[in-house]
């Protein structure tokens, strides 16, 4: 016999073990994230719905769930925020069958007119039709079973493997970040970015509680790029279980001609695949971003659906135009056209309503 329940797994000690030994448990699935997310955003708050073997009294599947509230956007339980992996940790439909039930009842409690669940490995144990799927995202992986030289051949020549012969023409240096300093140089850059892009940056608390999260059990990891001794880009990854899992990119757009990005992707290869990692993640891409989904289609990557479902079915059609959403276009011009500092604040403000 099993029931539902919710726990708190930063007191539970049961649950980062079985994310440990769930085949779909990732990085984000542990305790730590929870932290993350409620220290960094007042607006989210987790319950852990897990089905216990009352036999046992181990936990046999889980569904980690987030209230996101919002005025502006509306209030929505979400599986898992600022998560690309974060498959409902299952083994049959049966499992999500009644975890989802529990989540419906959940979201009725707390009055709740909307639920997210993204996925990737489980979508074939997911067959409850009340959901829509949407697949406006798509998920890169390489996986790292040959020596990284003779990967290297199965880039393409002229856009990726010549781009990382010139970045070491250029005498760049990797720089594997040990302090807090370098995280803050890394997100002055990711200010420039986003603000390029037209989009608010996450809250320089969100990479603080990361760093002090996760680096120093050695989940996580920030490779600089520097050009004598100046560092002009960043990236972060997760590494755990068998997957080293590329985040958040940053770049000095002054250096773009020599190549910065493909030299950090091409050290972070090489890195990942001498720790023993077995699959390097090149994370989501959205569907009308082309530019970057040309950029990872380019190092021999395998593409896949990456399916985000949603209840009532119905917002899954509402999803499909996510860029059209009122307010959107105003914000991008607001961040295009704002000094750093304000781009900044707009950052704090638009991420209270984020998930």
């Amino acid at each position: 016999m099993d029931i539902v329940q919710i726990i708190d797994p930063m007191q539970d000690p049961r649950w980062d073990t079985f994310v440990e030994n769930h085949p779909f448990g990732w990085i984000v699935h542990l305790s730590g994230w929870k932290k993350v997310l409620e220290s960094s955003f007042r607006h989210i708050k987790g319950h852990y719905l897990v089905l216990i073997d009352t036999a046992s009294n181990n936990i046999q599947a889980a569904l980690p769930i987030f209230e996101v509230r919002s005025r502006l956007l509306g209030n929505r339980l979400v599986s898992i925020p600022f998560a690309t992996l974060c498959d409902p940790l299952i083994s049959t439909s049966g499992d999500m069958t009644r975890l989802f039930e529990e989540a419906v009842r959940l979201s009725k409690q707390r009055n709740i007119p909307s639920i997210e669940i993204r996925t990737l490995m489980s979508i074939s144990l997911i067959q409850e039709d009340s959901m829509g799927v949407n697949l406006f995202y798509k998920h890169h992986y390489l996986l790292l079973d040959k020596d990284p030289e003779e990967l290297k051949r199965t880039f393409n020549r002229t856009n990726v493997r010549k781009g990382i012969n010139k970045a070491i023409r250029s005498n760049l240096v990797m720089k594997v970040a040990d302090s807090e300093s370098d995280l803050r140089i890394f997100y002055e850059l990711h200010i420039k970015n986003r603000k390029k892009l037209g989009l608010p940056p996450q809250p320089y608390r969100f990479f603080q509680m990361l760093w002090d999260t996760f680096m120093q059990s050695g989940k996580m990891i920030l490779i600089l790029a520097q050009k004598d001794d100046q560092t002009i880009a960043g990236l972060i990854s997760f590494k755990y279980k068998d997957r080293f899992s590329c985040e958040y990119l940053a770049t000095d757009q002054r250096f773009l001609g020599i190549r910065p990005n493909n030299f950090l992707f091409w050290e972070a290869i090489k890195t990942a695949y001498n720790e023993g990692f077995k699959v390097f993640d090149f994370g989501r891409t959205a569907l009308n971003n082309e530019g970057l989904m040309n950029f990872k289609n380019r190092w021999g990557t395998t593409m896949v659906d990456f399916p985000y479902l949603y209840y009532p079915a119905k917002l899954s059609k509402k999803m499909n135009n996510q860029k059209t959403v009122s307010g959107y276009k105003l914000i991008n011009k607001i961040c295009e056209n704002s000094p750093d500092l304000v781009c900044k604040l707009l950052g704090q403000i638009c991420y209270k309503h984020l998930g």
